[in-house]
Protein backbone atom coordinates (compact mmCIF):
# COMPACT_ATOMS: atom_id res chain seq x y z
CA UNK A 1 0.00 0.00 0.00
CA UNK A 2 1.31 3.45 -1.20
CA UNK A 3 2.24 5.56 2.15
CA UNK A 4 0.84 8.43 0.54
CA UNK A 5 -2.76 6.63 0.94
CA UNK A 6 -2.56 4.38 3.64
CA UNK A 7 -3.36 6.55 6.41
CA UNK A 8 -6.70 7.31 5.55
CA UNK A 9 -7.54 3.66 5.35
CA UNK A 10 -6.59 3.56 8.87
CA UNK A 11 -8.22 6.48 10.39
CA UNK A 12 -11.01 7.20 8.38
CA UNK A 13 -12.98 3.50 9.10
CA UNK A 14 -13.47 0.40 6.79
CA UNK A 15 -16.07 1.65 4.37
CA UNK A 16 -13.14 2.10 1.58
CA UNK A 17 -13.91 -0.62 -0.48
CA UNK A 18 -10.08 -1.83 -1.01
CA UNK A 19 -9.68 -4.44 -4.07
CA UNK A 20 -6.74 -6.34 -5.65
CA UNK A 21 -3.89 -4.07 -5.45
CA UNK A 22 -3.07 -1.54 -8.66
CA UNK A 23 -1.75 1.00 -9.77
CA UNK A 24 2.11 0.75 -9.05
CA UNK A 25 4.74 4.11 -8.77
CA UNK A 26 8.22 2.92 -7.75
CA UNK A 27 7.43 -0.34 -6.43
CA UNK A 28 4.39 0.69 -4.31
CA UNK A 29 1.28 -0.54 -4.66
CA UNK A 30 -2.11 1.04 -4.09
CA UNK A 31 -5.38 0.35 -3.12
CA UNK A 32 -8.34 0.48 -5.61
CA UNK A 33 -11.13 2.42 -3.68
CA UNK A 34 -14.82 2.64 -4.78
CA UNK A 35 -17.63 5.34 -4.26
CA UNK A 36 -18.28 6.13 -0.47
CA UNK A 37 -21.87 5.62 0.06
CA UNK A 38 -22.16 6.29 3.70
CA UNK A 39 -20.40 9.60 4.84
CA UNK A 40 -19.65 10.79 8.23
CA UNK A 41 -19.21 14.58 9.09
CA UNK A 42 -17.67 14.33 12.63
CA UNK A 43 -18.79 16.66 15.70
CA UNK A 44 -17.90 20.10 13.93
CA UNK A 45 -20.57 21.27 11.94
CA UNK A 46 -22.62 20.04 15.19
CA UNK A 47 -20.23 22.10 17.51
CA UNK A 48 -20.43 25.28 15.28
CA UNK A 49 -24.50 25.41 15.59
CA UNK A 50 -23.99 25.35 19.00
CA UNK A 51 -21.78 28.42 19.13
CA UNK A 52 -24.52 30.06 17.24
CA UNK A 53 -26.62 32.89 18.50
CA UNK A 54 -29.78 32.43 19.49
CA UNK A 55 -32.01 32.65 16.10
CA UNK A 56 -34.25 31.43 13.12
CA UNK A 57 -30.46 29.79 11.33
CA UNK A 58 -29.52 27.96 14.49
CA UNK A 59 -32.98 26.80 14.82
CA UNK A 60 -33.35 25.94 11.45
CA UNK A 61 -29.49 24.01 11.31
CA UNK A 62 -30.28 22.31 14.75
CA UNK A 63 -33.65 20.55 13.13
CA UNK A 64 -31.06 18.49 10.94
CA UNK A 65 -28.96 17.31 13.41
CA UNK A 66 -30.30 14.15 13.01
CA UNK A 67 -30.50 14.04 9.28
CA UNK A 68 -29.46 11.57 7.35
CA UNK A 69 -26.32 12.97 5.15
CA UNK A 70 -25.70 12.95 1.58
CA UNK A 71 -22.93 14.04 -0.33
CA UNK A 72 -23.93 17.40 -2.55
CA UNK A 73 -21.84 19.16 -5.51
CA UNK A 74 -22.02 22.50 -3.53
CA UNK A 75 -19.46 21.00 -1.11
CA UNK A 76 -16.41 21.75 -3.11
CA UNK A 77 -13.07 20.35 -1.75
CA UNK A 78 -10.04 23.16 -1.17
CA UNK A 79 -6.98 21.23 -1.28
CA UNK A 80 -8.62 17.77 -1.03
CA UNK A 81 -11.40 18.95 1.68
CA UNK A 82 -10.07 17.55 4.59
CA UNK A 83 -7.24 20.30 4.80
CA UNK A 84 -7.90 21.87 7.89
CA UNK A 85 -6.13 18.43 9.68
CA UNK A 86 -4.31 16.45 6.97
CA UNK A 87 -1.70 17.48 4.82
CA UNK A 88 -2.92 19.30 1.08
CA UNK A 89 -3.38 17.60 -1.95
CA UNK A 90 -2.67 14.02 -0.37
CA UNK A 91 -4.64 10.78 -0.51
CA UNK A 92 -5.18 11.15 3.06
CA UNK A 93 -6.93 14.83 2.30
CA UNK A 94 -8.48 13.64 -0.70
CA UNK A 95 -10.48 10.80 1.37
CA UNK A 96 -11.23 12.95 4.09
CA UNK A 97 -12.76 15.75 2.04
CA UNK A 98 -15.14 12.66 0.34
CA UNK A 99 -15.82 11.18 4.08
CA UNK A 100 -17.00 14.70 4.41
CA UNK A 101 -19.51 14.68 1.47
CA UNK A 102 -17.64 16.95 -0.73
CA UNK A 103 -19.16 16.11 -4.12
CA UNK A 104 -16.41 17.62 -6.30
CA UNK A 105 -12.27 16.98 -5.59
CA UNK A 106 -9.79 20.11 -6.64
CA UNK A 107 -6.53 19.63 -8.11
CA UNK A 108 -4.01 22.47 -8.24
CA UNK A 109 -1.91 21.94 -11.11
CA UNK A 110 1.28 22.44 -12.06
CA UNK A 111 4.44 20.78 -13.76
CA UNK A 112 7.77 19.48 -12.96
CA UNK A 113 11.20 19.28 -14.39
CA UNK A 114 10.04 16.54 -16.76
CA UNK A 115 7.06 17.92 -17.43
CA UNK A 116 4.72 15.82 -15.92
CA UNK A 117 1.73 17.36 -13.74
CA UNK A 118 1.32 16.66 -10.42
CA UNK A 119 -1.32 18.28 -7.65
CA UNK A 120 0.38 20.85 -5.65
CA UNK A 121 -1.00 24.31 -4.82
CA UNK A 122 1.87 26.78 -5.70
CA UNK A 123 4.19 25.95 -8.46
CA UNK A 124 6.92 26.59 -5.58
CA UNK A 125 5.62 25.60 -2.63
CA UNK A 126 7.36 22.58 -1.86
CA UNK A 127 9.68 23.99 0.73
CA UNK A 128 6.40 25.08 3.08
CA UNK A 129 4.46 21.49 1.71
CA UNK A 130 7.12 19.09 1.97
CA UNK A 131 9.77 17.62 3.90
CA UNK A 132 12.15 18.53 0.79
CA UNK A 133 14.46 20.91 2.57
CA UNK A 134 15.66 18.11 4.51
CA UNK A 135 16.55 15.76 2.23
CA UNK A 136 20.36 17.40 1.12
CA UNK A 137 20.80 16.37 -2.28
CA UNK A 138 17.04 17.81 -3.37
CA UNK A 139 17.34 20.63 -0.71
CA UNK A 140 20.54 21.50 -3.25
CA UNK A 141 18.72 21.39 -6.66
CA UNK A 142 15.89 24.00 -4.79
CA UNK A 143 15.38 27.78 -6.53
CA UNK A 144 16.75 29.35 -3.21
CA UNK A 145 17.89 26.01 -0.98
CA UNK A 146 17.44 26.32 2.88
CA UNK A 147 18.99 29.17 4.50
CA UNK A 148 18.84 28.93 8.51
CA UNK A 149 17.42 32.29 10.61
CA UNK A 150 20.38 34.49 11.81
CA UNK A 151 20.08 37.34 13.53
CA UNK A 152 16.91 39.46 12.00
CA UNK A 153 17.19 37.46 8.95
CA UNK A 154 14.16 34.97 8.93
CA UNK A 155 15.13 31.33 7.56
CA UNK A 156 13.87 31.09 4.24
CA UNK A 157 13.64 28.64 0.74
CA UNK A 158 12.02 27.90 -2.32
CA UNK A 159 11.64 24.93 -3.80
CA UNK A 160 9.93 24.84 -7.34
CA UNK A 161 8.12 21.30 -8.56
CA UNK A 162 9.84 22.87 -11.69
CA UNK A 163 13.05 22.01 -9.99
CA UNK A 164 12.99 18.31 -9.72
CA UNK A 165 11.90 15.51 -12.23
CA UNK A 166 8.75 13.30 -10.99
CA UNK A 167 10.67 10.38 -9.85
CA UNK A 168 12.68 13.13 -7.33
CA UNK A 169 9.38 14.54 -6.30
CA UNK A 170 8.16 10.96 -5.40
CA UNK A 171 10.45 10.71 -2.91
CA UNK A 172 9.10 13.58 -0.81
CA UNK A 173 6.85 13.31 1.56
CA UNK A 174 3.78 15.54 2.04
CA UNK A 175 3.14 17.82 5.14
CA UNK A 176 1.02 20.06 7.04
CA UNK A 177 1.49 23.77 4.89
CA UNK A 178 3.91 25.57 7.27
CA UNK A 179 7.43 26.76 7.96
CA UNK A 180 9.20 28.30 11.09
CA UNK A 181 11.05 31.78 10.17
CA UNK A 182 13.01 30.89 13.46
CA UNK A 183 14.56 27.75 12.10
CA UNK A 184 17.97 27.29 12.25
CA UNK A 185 18.12 23.77 10.81
CA UNK A 186 16.19 22.24 8.09
CA UNK A 187 14.59 19.93 10.26
CA UNK A 188 13.67 23.20 12.22
CA UNK A 189 11.97 24.90 9.15
CA UNK A 190 9.37 21.85 8.32
CA UNK A 191 7.58 22.78 11.80
CA UNK A 192 5.36 26.11 12.08
CA UNK A 193 1.93 24.55 11.82
CA UNK A 194 -1.30 26.99 13.26
CA UNK A 195 -2.20 26.30 16.25
CA UNK A 196 -5.70 25.33 15.04
CA UNK A 197 -4.60 22.85 12.69
CA UNK A 198 -2.79 20.09 13.46
CA UNK A 199 0.19 17.39 12.94
CA UNK A 200 -1.48 14.60 13.83
CA UNK A 201 -2.46 12.84 10.47
CA UNK A 202 1.66 13.98 9.25
CA UNK A 203 3.20 11.45 10.94
CA UNK A 204 3.32 8.95 8.05
CA UNK A 205 4.76 9.76 4.44
CA UNK A 206 2.39 10.72 2.28
CA UNK A 207 2.84 11.06 -1.32
CA UNK A 208 2.83 14.44 -3.64
CA UNK A 209 0.16 12.53 -6.11
CA UNK A 210 0.35 13.16 -10.34
CA UNK A 211 -2.85 14.42 -11.98
CA UNK A 212 -3.11 11.24 -13.49
CA UNK A 213 -3.11 9.57 -10.12
CA UNK A 214 -5.77 12.22 -8.62
CA UNK A 215 -7.90 11.63 -11.65
CA UNK A 216 -7.82 8.02 -11.45
CA UNK A 217 -8.63 7.93 -7.61
CA UNK A 218 -11.48 10.80 -8.34
CA UNK A 219 -12.94 9.09 -10.98
CA UNK A 220 -12.79 5.50 -8.92
CA UNK A 221 -14.78 7.71 -6.21
CA UNK A 222 -17.89 8.75 -8.68
CA UNK A 223 -16.99 12.31 -7.90
CA UNK A 224 -16.78 15.36 -10.24
CA UNK A 225 -13.51 17.25 -11.22
CA UNK A 226 -11.91 20.92 -10.84
CA UNK A 227 -8.49 21.27 -11.67
CA UNK A 228 -6.70 24.50 -10.89
CA UNK A 229 -4.07 25.39 -13.78
CA UNK A 230 -1.42 27.19 -11.24
CA UNK A 231 0.46 30.43 -12.48
CA UNK A 232 3.67 29.36 -13.27
CA UNK A 233 6.44 30.93 -11.28
CA UNK A 234 8.89 30.69 -14.03
CA UNK A 235 9.39 32.35 -17.46
CA UNK A 236 7.11 30.48 -19.92
CA UNK A 237 7.72 28.74 -22.48
CA UNK A 238 9.83 26.66 -19.68
CA UNK A 239 13.47 26.32 -20.47
CA UNK A 240 13.02 27.95 -23.70
CA UNK A 241 11.44 25.18 -25.02
CA UNK A 242 8.08 24.58 -26.84
CA UNK A 243 6.13 24.57 -23.39
CA UNK A 244 4.08 27.39 -23.60
CA UNK A 245 1.27 28.84 -21.30
CA UNK A 246 -0.87 27.72 -23.99
CA UNK A 247 0.49 24.17 -24.48
CA UNK A 248 0.49 23.85 -20.25
CA UNK A 249 -3.35 24.85 -20.30
CA UNK A 250 -3.86 22.19 -22.93
CA UNK A 251 -1.76 19.31 -21.36
CA UNK A 252 -3.87 19.61 -18.56
CA UNK A 253 -7.34 19.02 -20.53
CA UNK A 254 -5.71 15.85 -22.19
CA UNK A 255 -5.16 14.38 -19.13
CA UNK A 256 -8.78 14.51 -18.46
CA UNK A 257 -9.34 13.32 -22.22
CA UNK A 258 -6.50 10.67 -21.78
CA UNK A 259 -8.40 8.82 -19.16
CA UNK A 260 -11.75 9.02 -20.52
CA UNK A 261 -13.22 11.71 -18.57
CA UNK A 262 -16.24 13.24 -19.83
CA UNK A 263 -16.22 17.00 -19.98
CA UNK A 264 -19.76 17.26 -18.18
CA UNK A 265 -18.13 16.01 -14.71
CA UNK A 266 -14.84 18.71 -14.85
CA UNK A 267 -15.03 22.24 -14.13
CA UNK A 268 -11.10 23.41 -15.25
CA UNK A 269 -10.08 26.90 -12.99
CA UNK A 270 -7.50 29.15 -13.19
CA UNK A 271 -7.02 33.26 -11.71
CA UNK A 272 -5.34 33.94 -15.52
CA UNK A 273 -7.74 34.86 -17.58
CA UNK A 274 -5.62 34.04 -20.32
CA UNK A 275 -6.11 30.32 -19.77
CA UNK A 276 -9.94 30.52 -19.45
CA UNK A 277 -10.18 32.57 -23.47
CA UNK A 278 -7.58 29.30 -24.44
CA UNK A 279 -10.40 26.67 -23.36
CA UNK A 280 -13.19 28.44 -24.58
CA UNK A 281 -11.51 29.10 -27.71
CA UNK A 282 -9.57 26.12 -28.45
CA UNK A 283 -11.48 23.46 -25.68
CA UNK A 284 -15.07 24.91 -26.31
CA UNK A 285 -17.01 22.03 -24.45
CA UNK A 286 -14.55 21.85 -21.74
CA UNK A 287 -14.61 25.63 -21.64
CA UNK A 288 -17.98 26.01 -21.41
CA UNK A 289 -17.77 24.86 -17.51
CA UNK A 290 -14.48 26.94 -17.38
CA UNK A 291 -14.16 28.64 -14.08
CA UNK A 292 -11.90 32.35 -13.92
CA UNK A 293 -10.78 32.62 -10.18
CA UNK A 294 -10.57 36.37 -9.56
CA UNK A 295 -8.83 38.51 -6.70
CA UNK A 296 -8.43 41.11 -9.08
CA UNK A 297 -10.29 43.75 -6.34
CA UNK A 298 -7.39 42.98 -3.60
CA UNK A 299 -5.19 46.10 -3.83
CA UNK A 300 -6.50 49.54 -2.21
CA UNK A 301 -8.69 51.06 -4.66
CA UNK A 302 -9.10 48.00 -7.42
CA UNK A 303 -12.57 46.66 -5.70
CA UNK A 304 -14.53 48.65 -8.18
CA UNK A 305 -12.50 47.73 -11.57
CA UNK A 306 -13.15 43.99 -10.47
CA UNK A 307 -16.85 44.64 -10.22
CA UNK A 308 -16.89 46.27 -13.45
CA UNK A 309 -14.88 43.67 -15.26
CA UNK A 310 -17.34 41.38 -15.02
CA UNK A 311 -19.47 42.73 -17.66
CA UNK A 312 -16.19 42.18 -20.10
CA UNK A 313 -16.31 38.40 -19.00
CA UNK A 314 -19.72 37.76 -19.47
CA UNK A 315 -18.69 39.19 -23.21
CA UNK A 316 -16.24 36.75 -23.75
CA UNK A 317 -18.07 34.30 -22.94
CA UNK A 318 -17.23 33.26 -19.63
CA UNK A 319 -19.73 31.58 -17.49
CA UNK A 320 -18.69 31.09 -13.96
CA UNK A 321 -16.63 33.07 -11.81
CA UNK A 322 -15.04 32.33 -8.60
CA UNK A 323 -13.82 35.71 -6.81
CA UNK A 324 -13.10 34.77 -2.55
CA UNK A 325 -15.55 35.19 0.26
CA UNK A 326 -15.51 39.24 1.07
CA UNK A 327 -15.61 39.95 -2.87
CA UNK A 328 -19.57 38.67 -2.11
CA UNK A 329 -20.78 40.21 0.96
CA UNK A 330 -20.74 43.42 3.48
CA UNK A 331 -22.25 44.78 6.28
CA UNK A 332 -25.66 47.04 5.66
CA UNK A 333 -26.16 50.09 8.03
CA UNK A 334 -28.31 47.64 10.51
CA UNK A 335 -25.29 45.49 10.61
CA UNK A 336 -26.58 42.80 8.75
CA UNK A 337 -24.36 40.78 6.19
CA UNK A 338 -25.94 41.48 2.30
CA UNK A 339 -25.10 40.85 -0.95
CA UNK A 340 -21.89 43.20 -2.22
CA UNK A 341 -21.78 45.21 -5.38
CA UNK A 342 -19.52 41.87 -7.02
CA UNK A 343 -22.57 39.82 -5.88
CA UNK A 344 -25.26 42.54 -7.17
CA UNK A 345 -23.34 42.64 -10.67
CA UNK A 346 -22.63 39.54 -11.29
CA UNK A 347 -26.25 38.50 -10.55
CA UNK A 348 -26.77 41.08 -13.64
CA UNK A 349 -24.40 39.97 -15.92
CA UNK A 350 -26.38 36.33 -14.94
CA UNK A 351 -22.36 34.66 -14.44
CA UNK A 352 -22.71 31.91 -11.77
CA UNK A 353 -20.63 32.39 -8.94
CA UNK A 354 -18.32 29.80 -7.21
CA UNK A 355 -16.73 31.06 -3.79
CA UNK A 356 -13.32 30.14 -1.49
CA UNK A 357 -12.53 29.13 0.87
CA UNK A 358 -14.30 28.11 3.82
CA UNK A 359 -12.69 26.84 7.25
CA UNK A 360 -9.52 28.70 5.62
CA UNK A 361 -9.40 31.06 8.44
CA UNK A 362 -7.89 30.97 12.54
CA UNK A 363 -10.68 31.31 15.31
CA UNK A 364 -13.43 33.78 14.05
CA UNK A 365 -13.89 34.72 18.22
CA UNK A 366 -9.95 35.80 18.66
CA UNK A 367 -10.41 39.74 17.53
CA UNK A 368 -9.60 38.79 14.45
CA UNK A 369 -12.52 39.20 12.72
CA UNK A 370 -11.60 36.17 10.87
CA UNK A 371 -8.52 37.53 8.56
CA UNK A 372 -8.73 38.11 5.00
CA UNK A 373 -11.98 35.97 4.70
CA UNK A 374 -14.13 37.68 6.30
CA UNK A 375 -12.26 41.13 5.84
CA UNK A 376 -15.48 42.38 4.58
CA UNK A 377 -17.70 41.68 7.75
CA UNK A 378 -15.35 41.53 10.17
CA UNK A 379 -17.10 43.82 11.93
CA UNK A 380 -20.02 41.42 12.75
CA UNK A 381 -17.62 38.19 12.83
CA UNK A 382 -17.20 37.35 16.65
CA UNK A 383 -17.51 33.68 17.07
CA UNK A 384 -17.47 29.95 15.44
CA UNK A 385 -21.05 29.98 14.82
CA UNK A 386 -21.00 32.96 12.59
CA UNK A 387 -19.15 30.99 9.37
CA UNK A 388 -22.72 29.59 9.08
CA UNK A 389 -24.16 33.65 9.22
CA UNK A 390 -21.85 33.98 6.23
CA UNK A 391 -22.65 30.73 4.35
CA UNK A 392 -26.50 31.43 4.50
CA UNK A 393 -25.98 34.54 3.12
CA UNK A 394 -23.77 32.96 0.44
CA UNK A 395 -26.16 30.56 -0.27
CA UNK A 396 -29.71 32.22 -0.14
CA UNK A 397 -29.04 35.78 -1.25
CA UNK A 398 -25.70 35.92 -3.24
CA UNK A 399 -26.61 32.35 -5.00
CA UNK A 400 -23.38 30.49 -5.38
CA UNK A 401 -23.63 27.28 -6.77
CA UNK A 402 -20.31 25.88 -4.93
CA UNK A 403 -18.17 26.59 -1.86
CA UNK A 404 -14.76 25.47 -1.71
CA UNK A 405 -13.85 24.31 1.88
CA UNK A 406 -10.99 23.11 3.91
CA UNK A 407 -12.73 21.08 5.96
CA UNK A 408 -15.86 20.14 3.88
CA UNK A 409 -18.41 18.76 6.29
CA UNK A 410 -19.10 22.44 7.67
CA UNK A 411 -20.15 23.07 3.74
CA UNK A 412 -22.18 19.68 3.31
CA UNK A 413 -24.33 19.89 6.51
CA UNK A 414 -25.57 23.74 5.46
CA UNK A 415 -26.45 22.31 2.04
CA UNK A 416 -27.97 19.10 3.13
CA UNK A 417 -30.07 20.60 5.64
CA UNK A 418 -31.13 23.41 2.52
CA UNK A 419 -31.49 21.24 0.19
CA UNK A 420 -28.85 22.12 -1.77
Amino acid sequence: MATFQKLAILCLGASTVLAAPSDKHNGKKTPKVSPIKQISLGPRPYWLVDQMDEGPLKKKLASCSEKRMKPSDWSISHRGGGTLQFPEHTYDSIIAGTRMGAGIQECDVTFTKDLQLVCRHAQCDLHTTTNVVSLPELNAKCTTPFQPASGDRPAKAKCCTSDFTLAEIKTLCAKMDASDPKATTPEEYLGGTASWRTDLYAKTCSEVPTLKEFISLVDDLGLKFTPELKAPEVPMPFNGGNYTQAAYAQHMIDEFKAAGIKPERVWPQSFVYEDVLYWLKAEPKWGKQAVLLDESGDEPGTFPSAVARLKEYKKAGVRIVAPPLPYLVTVDKKGKIVPSSYAIEAKKQKLDIITWSLERSGWLGDGSGGGYYYASVANVTNGEGDVYNLLHVLAQDVGVIGVFSDWSATVTYYANCFGL
